[in-house]
């Protein structure tokens, strides 16, 4: 058993999460979460709410709010967005409690002691009409590097150099269009090129290991070639103060969005020890040298997790060019692997909050449930290129694979224990072919779990569907619904005791994908209580401020069954079942859901709701038969 850190992309608090974000960042952590915890692994899964930055003033003054009533008001839609498609975390939380604003200025002051943390003058780009500071994000101009003509203010995606607004050719305010004036401020700037030589070693061993996607360790190693210092403090009011005398009570300086974005890791781990009473218990995954750290996010963040936040760790460690020493959380582990997925589009478009092309988590689970969108996820999205949601492709996944394949497998199986015997039946004497689907379902236990340890979800997800297939085929081959004479009775015995098992075994298998059917087809099988451990969404107080509280997602998930079969036991009541998966209506759902898109989806008419405002619908509708700112 080791101690595995599954560090998730931290939501910005702009709005609902849509589909695209979480294939990226939230069901792969969850399926690899999940499984790690069957394994015997001590798994700590943290994340919460980005909240900081400019583009929370630009959005909370449009909406007429404060930027804390604007960030309260996401945070809350955000976490019941995660919790209801059932993401395990230990601890959930945000960027503006004041824990996380004590463990972001320690790792300044010690980085600074270190001297990692320089100060110099910057050009900044700045709104002609408002005065305001322009993130580097909100500024789209041409690459001088490479030409791509969309290139933002802090890298451009195309040739993933880093950039600063004033580098873009032609820039321009993607809030409105305006063109930047330029003026110099003073601002902090991590010291990377005395953090270079450490990076390079650090990412050669990674690169050695040949864990990583090789798109990410080619992407990150280029970050090297053109290194160079980057600011980490912004012209803002907005955000976490600079902890040095003369800086701390400038009203207008704050520190970079991304800086303390990424230490957000660091301070949820040490907010959860502090929840559970064990305050130093966070160690246990961030000292020891051998615990290991996985990061999940999308592509377009891989930048900040390996080149920024291991940076930091390095300069707060002392483990650059100048030297220096550890702050009081000691040397800090870096990162055994960033699991960057590539991106999703919608209906052969990129996603858009602004021209509502969006799928919203919240509206996509009330109408259909968790289950048909986190398998589409594991099964066909962006894990290691882009891939496209299409309603149809969601549609026959559900009705051709879950309906047809999995559940069709549970559910005639318990209809057939039930009418024949009421519970689940003694094997008798075992034939070649029973114990050819026994050995099938054991042996994927091993193939399934070797692939997600390397996160390759897809692989695994069809390794246990393929079992699927075999256990249909075992019915096929042995016809158990026409064993009705009395001199048939053992052999019915036994061919329902090997679906049983099969069953049972292969509800471990596909637990890690779809924990609420898990819980479904356990319930089947007469099991009592939750046999997937689910999240749960509570309101605490802030552990350094008694007049603030928030939402959090945690969990106790101690009860995780083992990654193994376990034998099921003879007499066990079964019941006849309901279904488990709900078949959907593919010409239904299409019309309605391209007519939800409206304009943006081919043939449509505009018909969008508010998803703030929309009611969730309570179950998914049976058939009959059977733009956005970045993430840490």
């Amino acid at each position: 058993m080791s101690n595995v850190l599954s560090a998730v992309a931290w939501p910005y608090t702009n709005g609902p999460r849509h589909i695209g974000h979480v294939a990226g960042f939230g069901v792969p952590s969850d399926v690899f979460s999940r499984y790690m915890r069957m394994a015997g692994h001590d798994v700590l899964m943290v994340s919460g709410t980005d909240e900081h930055g400019t583009p929370i003033l630009v959005l909370a003054e449009e909406e007429g709010l404060s930027p804390q009533e604007l960030v309260d008001k996401y945070n809350a839609v955000i976490a019941q967005d995660l919790t209801d498609l059932g993401l395990s975390y230990d601890l959930f939380t945000r960027t503006t409690t004041r824990n996380h604003y004590a463990v972001v200025q320690e790792m300044f002051r010690q980085v600074y002691a270190n001297g990692y943390m320089i100060e110099q003058s910057q050009f900044v780009a700045l709104s002609p009409s408002t005065g305001r500071t322009l993130p580097d994000r909100f500024i789209q101009g041409t690459c001088p590097t490479c030409g791509f003509a969309e290139a933002r203010g802090d890298q451009c995606d195309n040739c993933g150099n880093q950039l600063d607004p004033i580098d873009l050719i032609n820039p321009r305010s993607k809030i409105n269009g305006e063109t930047p004036e330029f003026g110099q401020s003073a601002h902090f700037f991590l010291d990377l090129p005395a953090l270079a030589g450490a990076l390079g070693e650090w990412l050669d061993g990674r690169e050695a290991s040949g864990t990583w996607r090789p798109n990410v360790i080619k992407f990150s190693k280029n970050l090297l070639k053109d290194v160079r210092p980057r600011a980490m403090s912004r012209d803002i009011d907005w955000g976490i103060p600079i902890p040095l005398e003369g800086w701390e009570d400038n009203p207008t300086k704050r520190l970079y969005v991304w800086f303390d974005a990424v230490i957000g890791y660091l301070s949820a781990s040490i907010e959860w020890a502090r929840r559970i009473g064990e305050p130093e218990r966070w160690r246990e995954w961030w000292n020891d040298p051998s615990a290991v750290s996985y990061y999940f996010q999308g592509k377009d963040n891989i930048t900040f997790h390996s080149q920024i936040w291991p940076a930091e760790l390095l300069a707060y460690a002392g483990r650059g060019d100048k030297g220096g020493e550890p702050g009081e959380y000691g040397t800090l582990n870096l990162p055994t692997e960033v699991v960057a997925s590539e991106f999703m589009t919608l209906e052969g478009k990129q996603f858009s909050t602004s021209r509502k092309h969006v799928i919203y988590v919240q509206d996509i689970v009330a109408r259909y449930g968790p289950d048909p969108i986190r398998y589409f996820i594991c099964a066909a999205g962006p894990e290691n290129q882009d891939a496209d949601f299409s309603w149809a492709e969601f549609v026959q996944r559900n009705n051709s694979e879950l309906v047809a394949g999995w559940g069709n497998l549970v559910n005639r199986t318990a209809a057939m224990i039930a009418k024949s015997f009421g519970e689940i039946p003694q094997p008798y004497a075992v034939e070649p072919v029973d114990e050819e689907l026994l050995a099938t379902v054991r042996g994927a236990f091993a193939t399934v779990g070797a692939s997600l340890e390397r996160h390759r979800q897809k692989a695994a997800l069809g390794e246990v569907m393929r079992v699927v297939g075999e256990a249909n085929a075992y019915v096929s081959k042995t016809e158990p619904f026409k064993l009705k004479g009395d001199d048939q009775r053992e052999r019915l015995s036994t061919v329902l005791h090997t679906l049983a098992q099969s069953v049972s075994d292969i509800n471990t298998l596909i637990s890690p994908f779809l924990p609420h059917a898990a819980n479904r087809v356990h319930a089947v099988l007469g099991g009592d209580g939750e046999f997937m451990p689910m999240p749960r969404l509570e309101v605490v107080g802030d552990l350094d401020d008694d007049t603030r509280s928030y939402p959090v997602i945690t969990g106790e998930y101690s009860s995780t069954p083992r990654w193994e079969s376990r034998p099921v036991v003879v007499g066990t009541p079964i019941a006849k079942p309901t279904g488990v998966f709900v078949k959907l209506d593919p010409e239904q759902v299409i019309e309605d859901e391209r007519a939800r898109l409206g304009d943006s989806a081919p043939g449509g008419t505009r018909h969008h709701t508010d998803p703030l405002a929309a009611p969730r619908m309570a179950a998914p509708k049976q058939a009959k038969g059977t733009d956005e700112a970045p993430t840490a």
